[in-house]
This record gives structure tokens, sequence and C-alpha cells, in this order.
């Protein structure tokens, strides 16, 4: 059921986004670009390269301010505000001497009850950003092992890896419409649903294409969260806490059962398995890639 939540919450927030973009750009294109001398209304190509950016960066945007919201609600969390356990307590203070450190606002704490070991930071800013943390990765790992994964979700948040995401995601999103749109074009002017249908199979095609370098990015990145970790609470303790979480999740029904398609929010994770075609569209590196460079920073 909470799967089945999840999903449809994901199509609805999809459709209304659609939506929104599709009125934005039709005001854009018809009104606010000529009221500084830019008409694109004639030219296909010009209109094309407009419709892709709106699009393109529209959605990315768009997702990522409403990345807390949709955090929230596909899953069952609940906000540390004032700690109860002592579990609550060395996150939510972890997280206050963290962002204190790094002269942000505090991150929101939450946690949430799933078995399986994880935690991830989201959040449109540095400033406005949030940390969840599963009653798995709690239970399981000793306080400065948790201390390393909440660092580690502090280093995207001050490395400012949400927002960055998002503007590759929106520059690839731009080139696949574009390109999608240019090529669908010629078909679709001859055959209306001929074209509609080509526009689409190029849209997947290109998409699965796009996430290589956004993959690239995503394992870049959880390198550089590891090595913030390294340097705020000590490369050892990321490592112990890198080692526990892989054997924690690999022994996990949950996490074994649980097909590839519904790890959408993969970048949500401190720890994913490699994807079973090919390192290329893994979005974390390997934890013997994430060992090594720790062991490198001693």
């Amino acid at each position: 059921m909470k799967s089945l939540k999840g999903i449809g919450l994901l199509i609805i927030t999809n459709i209304l986004i659609m939506v929104t973009l599709m009125i934005s750009g039709t005001l854009i294109i018809n009104f606010v670009l000529p009221m500084f001398g830019i008409d694109v209304r004639g030219s296909f190509n010009s209109m094309n390269l407009t419709w892709s950016l709106v699009f393109g960066f529209g959605g990315a945007f768009i997702s990522l301010f409403m990345s807390k919201w949709l955090a929230k609600r596909g899953m069952n969390m609940q906000q540390v505000t004032n700690p109860s356990t002592a579990k609550e307590k060395l996150v939510f203070d972890t997280v206050q001497s963290l962002a204190q450190r790094e002269g942000i606002k505090m991150p929101e704490v939450w946690v949430y009850w799933d078995d399986v070991p994880n935690a991830f930071a989201t959040g449109p800013t540095r400033n406005n950003a949030m940390i969840a943390v599963s009653s798995g990765l709690a239970m399981n790992l000793n306080d400065k092992e948790l201390k390393a994964v909440l660092a580690h979700e502090m280093g995207h948040v001050g490395n400012g890896d949400m927002l960055a995401t998002t503007l590759l995601q929106g520059l690839m999103n731009t080139f696949v419409y574009f390109i999608a749109r240019m090529i669908s074009e010629p078909v679709r002017q001859r055959n209306f649903w001929m074209g509609f249908a080509l526009n689409i199979a190029l849209q997947m095609m290109l998409s699965v294409l796009a996430m290589i370098p956004i993959s690239w990015f995503s394992r870049r990145r959880e390198f550089g969260a590891d090595a913030y970790a390294a340097d705020a609470v000590g490369a050892d303790a990321m490592i112990s806490a890198l080692r526990k979480i892989e054997y924690l999740s690999n022994k996990s029904d949950a996490y074994i059962n649980a097909p590839e398609e519904d790890t959408a929010l993969a970048t949500m994770k401190i720890y994913a398995a490699h994807s079973k075609l090919t390192g290329l569209f893994a979005t974390h590196p390997s934890i013997e890639a994430r060992v090594a460079a720790l062991k490198g920073r001693k």
C-alpha cells in the first residue's frame, strides 16, 4: 500500500507539473518574450528550443522545490524537533552541530520507519533542506557510524548537490526534448500520430542515454559527501558505516526484493546496489571504491 501511495502521488504530481509547464510555456512564448522583442512564434527551431528549455529546466526545478513535500508524503515520517530518545538526540544534535559548522540554517530532521538502513538529504537550497534517517539505520549503527552517515548527508547539503544535480538534469532534459521534437516534427507534419509516437519513442531512448552523465555526476557527489564526512568525523567511522550498511542492505528481504524500477529516488540513499546491466547507470559508486577513496584520505 505504501508503494502504491507513492506511485499515485508521483503520477498526480507529474500531471500537475506537465499542466503547469504547458500553461507557463504558452504564456512565455506568446506574451512574455514578445514584450522583450523576442518573437519565436514563427520559427519552429526557436520555438522548439524555448519549449525544450521550459519543459527541461521547468520540470527539474519544480521537482526540486517539491522534493521535501514529496519525500514527507511518500513515506511514514515523523519530524524530530524535541528529541525524546537517545538516538533522536544524537541525530538532532549532530545535524545541528554540522549546520553550525557549515554556517547554514539547520535542516529539518525527520525519521521514518523502514528496516532497510538508509538516510537521505533533499531540499531546494542549502538553507531549506531536510535530512531523513530510517529506523533501520538508527537502530543498527553505533554512535560514531551514525554520526558519519549524518555528516555524509550534510555534505550533500553543504556542497549544494541538490541544486547542481537539478541544473544537470534540466540541461539533459532540454537536449532530450529538443532533439526528439526536431527529428519527429517532419513526420508529425505528414501524420500527427506517427510523429507523436516517434517523439515519445525518441524521448525514451534519449532519456536512457541522458542518464549516463547524470549517474556519473551522482557517483562523483557521493565521493564528495564521503570526503566531507571523513573531515567531519573521521574516515574510519565512515568506512565502518558503509561496510555495515552494505551488509545490512544485502541481508534485508525488503531491499533484495525491491525491483530496480521502484528506485526512482535512487539518489535518496546512502547506499544503492549497482545496475545489473552496467555501472554506467549506477547512481552510487561501489563500496570498495568508496572505501578506497576514504583510505586514501588518511
